[in-house]
């Protein structure tokens, strides 16, 4: 299972201390396949790191739920900021399976960063990673076609077809479900 813990680890070393002090400020949260995280309008600083499960983030346009994300274990899930403030969410987070995610806040956040304060520039090196990751994904689906979305899908992330609907998966891909029943065949077939 991956860990908030182990996330850290990858940007800096962390002492023995440094650890219980993370360990002491987590606040985990455990939810029920169908629970929301987040809701269009609430206003919500939280960020989540999911230790278990799968969040599916999506928005509801025109009445139609258009998936925009998946995040499963080892994943980080920022909440809407602008300028450091919140700023009411454009969209929904639902657990799609029983979810365990860490809760982050800036108050847990800033009593860390006065305890050790070099863990405020690993959580910028966290936040940078984080939003390279999303700029690096909008830019493939900008500039790939459907079938070659879902080959890199099943190449970074093979578990997902399997814990999600595929309506939902063809939504996250920005194609029709008939759509992906066809990709899934030519890809079968080769």
């Amino acid at each position: 299972m991956a860990s908030h813990l182990d996330y850290f680890r990858r940007f800096s070393a962390l002492s023995t201390e440094e650890a219980q002090a993370i360990i002491d400020s987590t606040v985990l949260h455990t939810l029920a396949k169908g629970d929301h995280l987040r809701r269009e309008g609430e206003t919500s600083p939280q960020t989540y790191f999911v230790q278990k499960g799968c969040v599916r983030q999506y928005r509801l346009v025109e009445g139609e739920e258009i998936t925009t994300h998946f995040y499963t274990e080892g994943q980080w899930i920022m909440g809407p900021m602008s300028f450091g403030k919140p700023i009411p969410a454009t969209d929904y987070l639902i657990c799609m399976e029983p979810t365990e995610v860490v809760v982050g806040d800036e108050e847990k956040a800033q009593a860390l960063f006065d305890l050790f304060p070099r863990f405020e520039a690993i959580s910028r090196g966290v936040m940078e990673t984080v939003i390279q990751e999303q700029q690096q994904a909008m830019a493939l689906y900008h500039t790939s076609t459907p079938e070659q979305r879902y080959q890199h899908l099943l190449d970074t992330r093979p578990d997902l077809p399997q814990r999600v609907p595929q309506y939902q998966l063809a939504s996250y891909l920005g194609i029709k479900p008939e759509s992906l029943s066809r990709i899934r065949k030519r890809l079968s077939r080769s």
